[in-house]
């Protein structure tokens, strides 16, 4: 089973990175709504995108993500692995989304956002790092603490409801 847990955690982080690698696909500043307010400034004044334009692409990326994602999760632990009662599905939940939370920060934040020219926007390198260690920090806080939460929000719910 745990086995199991952890290759759909590896499906929704691949899932993720295709989502991240669809939004950048035409340059990181299609994306620049998950940089800092100063970045997205610079991009603005310097033309390459409009404040309706960051927030269209913000609104697409998680009007589209979060329900893929919180479906992925939901069938996957009751449809799939037929979970049933808080705990079983709780777990399960937060396993997957622990997997998911090592894969945004170890191999999208830290290797392909710091360690690569992919997330790159010209004009703005001097305020890289885009990630700094107060970001890191506060996503590791929510990808733990947050995925606790979420995990036990969505089998309280599904215990209500099988």
């Amino acid at each position: 089973m745990i086995g199991k847990i952890i290759l759909e955690g590896l499906l929704l982080g691949l899932l993720l990175v295709g989502f991240c690698a669809l939004g950048i696909r035409r340059g990181a500043v299609n994306m620049v709504f998950l940089y800092h307010a100063d970045v997205q400034e610079r991009c603005m004044r310097n033309g390459l995108i409009t404040r309706e334009r960051i927030n269209r692409n913000r609104r697409l990326f998680k009007g589209l993500g979060i329900p893929v994602w919180f479906a992925f999760v939901l069938v996957s632990v009751y449809a799939v692995n037929g979970a049933r009662g808080f705990l079983p599905g709780f777990w399960q939940c937060f396993a997957i989304l622990s997997v998911v939370n090592l894969i945004d920060r170890l191999g999208i934040d830290a290797w392909w956002v710091g360690h690569t020219r992919a997330w790159v926007i010209p004009g703005t390198e001097d305020l890289r790092p885009y990630i700094d260690r107060k970001d890191k920090l506060g996503k590791w806080l929510i990808g733990t603490v947050g995925f606790a939460v979420l995990s036990a929000v969505l089998s309280g719910i599904m215990t209500l409801f099988l």
